[in-house]
């Protein structure tokens, strides 16, 4: 055990700031969402842990809806706080455990989708994770219409496609490719549901023609992926001390660049910082013609890429006992590493550069 112990300690990596030029902004009922939520989760029994319902009940996922969302309306941001609550217990409990549950997640993950199609269709079947995200889909209808409410389903279509695919690598000695792992992991974050909430927390909407038009589909995707990019570069150490964990960003380029895993961080970084310099210039494009609906969606994206940040920089969650908790200087850097306007030699997601008017 101690020379496992040391294995995963000297795997460990520095942390290291984060460029995100978004302004810090949190919901002043932050605190008391979050009470309600470990409440509720409680009630619900997510998990039969208790152990690990206490680890749940540290994640604040009050704050995170607060500062991700500042903007909501009180009860539809607290319907978000449940659905993170429901996803972190689905993926810590069904997806990121042993090869066993293979079989599980796939009839967990069916049910729920049935589940959020038809909600009055009840099942004597239906477990803690899918009676709860039926009660949330239920308790939704007040504050969507029928078109939000079909586009958090198809969000949960995709998210619960990539908790599929990221169990099947999970149960695999390698190691996907770059461009598989950015595609599966921008599913499996669960950030397709959060993104389609954002209208419904902050009461406006969004015409299916503006999300469907390219460079709003590339601002939604970056989005995802800035938020999975930060998860892995801040998350790290806590997975490799908690589970060996190597499924990570940082060891993916390790394993496809052949370099060691501090020259990876520095390259991923500088990948991270190209994609939130991307962000900042189609964003201003798209915000310059967009009506209200859309420009406050593209807002409530670059908050949740911030609030994101705030929340984790704050979290017990990703608190270990070995390694820096702070990034030497703080946690904020004011310039990005990669401000280049080219692509990222990754087929995945190179078509987003592509959205960017020419400059004049």
């Amino acid at each position: 055990m101690t020379c496992v112990s040391e294995q995963r300690l000297a795997q460990q990596l520095p942390a290291v700031p984060f460029y995100c030029p978004v302004p810090p902004a949190r919901h002043r009922s932050g605190d008391a969402l979050n009470d309600r939520t470990v409440q509720w989760m409680r009630g619900q029994r997510l998990d039969h842990d208790e152990r690990q319902l206490k680890r749940l009940a540290l994640c604040d996922f009050g704050g995170l809806a607060a500062s991700t969302m500042p903007y909501g309306q009180l009860e539809p941001l607290a319907l978000m706080a449940k659905l993170h609550a429901v996803l972190f217990s689905l993926d810590d409990g069904v997806c990121d455990e042993s090869a066993a549950t293979a079989d599980l997640l796939s009839r967990e993950t069916s049910r729920i989708m049935r589940a959020l199609e038809a909600p009055e269709a009840r099942s004597a079947d239906d477990s803690p994770h899918t009676a709860a995200l039926r009660g949330i889909r239920r308790d939704l209808e007040p504050y969507a219409s029928a078109g939000q409410l079909r586009r958090v389903v198809e969000a949960m279509r995709v998210y619960t496609s990539g908790l599929a695919w990221e169990a099947s690598w999970r149960r695999d000695a390698r190691l996907p490719s770059l461009d598989d792992y950015v595609t599966l992991w921008m599913r499996a974050i669960g950030m397709a549901p959060s993104t389609a909430m954002i209208e419904i927390v902050g009461g406006f909407s969004v015409s299916d023609e503006d999300l469907q038009d390219p460079r709003v589909r590339a601002l939604t995707e970056i989005t995802w992926t800035l938020v999975s990019w930060d998860n892995d570069l801040y998350s790290r150490n806590k997975e490799l001390e908690r589970a060996d964990d190597d499924l990570n960003l940082i060891d993916v380029v390790r394993q496809e660049q052949g370099c060691d895993a501090q020259h990876a961080l520095v390259r991923v970084v500088a990948m991270r910082d190209r994609v939130m310099v991307l962000f900042e210039r189609l964003s201003t494009q798209v915000v310059a013609e967009a009506d209200d609906g859309l420009r406050r969606y593209v807002r409530g994206l670059a908050q949740f890429v911030r609030g994101h940040l705030d929340w984790a920089s704050r979290c017990p969650r990703y608190t270990t006992s070995s390694g820096p908790r702070t990034p030497t200087g703080g946690w904020w850097k004011q310039q990005p590493a990669d401000n280049s306007a080219e692509p990222l030699p990754v087929p995945t997601i190179a078509w987003w550069w592509d959205q960017l008017a020419p400059a004049r």
